[in-house]
């Protein structure tokens, strides 16, 4: 039966619409999921490559110890120079089997929650959009390899712990001895439990979905196994590009592409031991001489001078495929252990924090060092830094400042490789050059306790430089040579 006209626009109309409607629906569809593109791990945000970082030992940090107390300090870090605070653990500290007053921060109470003594979540939102307002980035510790013993898991979940043959949670072991570390406070997850992976990644997801955290420092990372990073640094790439901090110093965390940065603790261990054996830690540096006591060389250590900081890098350079260190003077293990900057390096240690700011890698400063902190944090209960007048913040300035403009002293790929500049005393004296696209950095080191003679050789320092510190101009030619002070620096720069 033929239709009529009118008939066959009705039926145009209705197949017009339904065209319409489907691709609609397609376009909505398309819209409401983003395709991340194929990456590399691990995925960076593009200002990671000349960034510095900065530790947050936020319960010390201000007599409140809170996030709004110390939103307060956000303008003079970024004068300052910083780019990434890290934010020592801010979820709940687990009130059973609490070491101390107040407990350690690592022992988590609650993943998907704030400390209330430090504040709300909306106190933690507001923090983090005040520090990106200010052009800075902020990560967060992360406690993967155990939870305080009062964690839901613990409850909800104790199949995601280690259990010993009675079915008793225990707390992490030294898996070469079979022995508590003695971290009593804390119930050690058990990373067979493919339950307790799925919820792991589940929380660090939330943190930078949900919250928007720029990435995670990550406690222990040497303790959790590589295949899991390998799977959760995969997944959470997938959400934005992070920075993501091992504290480990085992290359696999960075060969893997999990981590762009890890621990450089061998290098910080060796440069307290420079310190100790030129007589410059407090702790070791009194000999008694015809009834005197006087600083001097430590004789009965085995020597440890500049010349081994040259071992360290070339066995780093064969196990490193990728990534960077991050180098230091002092973090809140060090300072609350082992003694704060002052006490192991002595009259050394702004050499050696010159050397951290300038190296192949990244530079960490810790609350309180800009104020010349000579104290150690107490671990357990508050303890405020006593802030001061920022003594030595002109001087973390001028050295971040340089970092940010000069490519040379960029981070990993970016900057430019670390050459080693005979001085004909390099027991003592530590000299290289780091250049990158016409931009050149030259910093020679007094690495001991007395006044040292040195003359350059070789032919890759040559040129005329500005000194950081003196602003002089300097001009370096073959066999250029000069007496330098115990402890003293040049660092010597030019910008194309």
């Amino acid at each position: 039966m033929n239709g009529s006209p009118f008939h066959y626009l009705l039926l145009s109309l209705i197949a017009l619409s339904f065209l319409f409607s489907c691709e609609t629906a397609e376009k909505n569809e398309d819209s409401s999921t983003t395709e991340v593109p194929a990456f590399e791990m691990p995925r960076l945000p593009d200002w990671h490559k000349n960034a510095t970082i900065y530790e947050v030992n936020l319960r010390q940090y201000t007599p409140e110890g809170t996030f709004n107390a110390f939103a307060t300090h956000l303008p003079r870090l970024k004068e300052m120079g910083v780019d990434i605070l890290w934010l020592m653990p801010i979820h709940p500290v687990s009130l059973a089997r609490r070491k101390g007053e107040l407990g350690s921060p690592y022992a988590v109470g609650d993943y998907l929650d704030v400390n209330p003594d430090f504040g709300t979540m909306d106190d933690f939102k507001a923090l983090l959009k005040a520090i990106h307002d200010q052009g800075m980035y902020c990560i967060i510790d992360w406690v993967p390899n155990h939870t305080g013993w009062d964690n839901p898991w613990i409850t909800a979940h104790p199949d995601w712990y280690t259990q010993d043959a009675d079915g008793n949670i225990v707390d992490p072991l030294n898996p070469e001895t079979g022995e508590s570390w003695g971290w009593t406070d804390v119930a050690d997850l058990n990373y067979d439990n493919p339950d307790m992976r799925r919820g792991m990644i589940d929380a660090m997801a939330f943190w930078v979905k949900d919250i928007g955290v720029d990435g995670f420092r990550v406690d222990v990372a040497h303790g959790v196994p590589l295949d899991f990073w390998e799977d959760c640094n995969k997944e959470l790439y997938q959400i934005k590009p992070l920075f993501m901090l091992a504290e480990a110093a085992i290359p696999d965390r960075r060969n893997s592409g999990g981590f762009v940065m890890d621990y450089a603790w061998e290098m910080h261990h060796l440069l307290n031991e420079i310190a100790k054996y030129q007589g410059a830690s407090r702790s070791d540096n009194k000999q008694l001489v015809q009834g005197n006591l006087v600083e001097g060389k430590d004789q009965h250590m085995e020597p440890k001078t500049a010349l081994d900081i040259d071992t360290i890098l070339a066995k780093n350079k064969v196990e490193y495929q990728q990534g960077y260190f991050m180098h230091f003077t002092s973090n809140h293990d060090e300072n609350s252990w082992a003694g704060t900057e002052f006490e192991r390096m002595g009259d050394g240690h702004l050499a050696f924090a010159v050397l951290t700011a300038t190296f192949d890698g990244m530079p960490l400063l810790y609350s309180g060092m800009e104020s010349a902190m000579d104290k150690r944090l107490e671990f357990f209960k508050k303890d405020d830094i006593a802030w001061g007048d920022y003594e030595y913040a002109p001087f973390y300035q001028k050295l971040f400042d340089l970092k940010h403009r000069n490519e040379a002293l960029w981070n990993g790929e970016a900057g430019g490789a670390l050459v080693k500049i005979p001085t004909g005393n390099d027991e003592n004296i530590y000299a290289f050059t780091r250049e990158k696209n016409g931009d050149k950095v030259i910093v020679i080191i007094n690495l001991s306790a007395e006044e040292q003679a040195l003359k350059l050789t070789g032919d890759n320092f040559e040129g005329t430089y500005s000194d950081l510190f003196s602003g002089e101009e300097t001009i370096l030619t073959k066999g250029w040579a000069t007496k330098m002070a115990p402890w003293t620096y040049h660092v010597l720069h030019h910008e194309e």
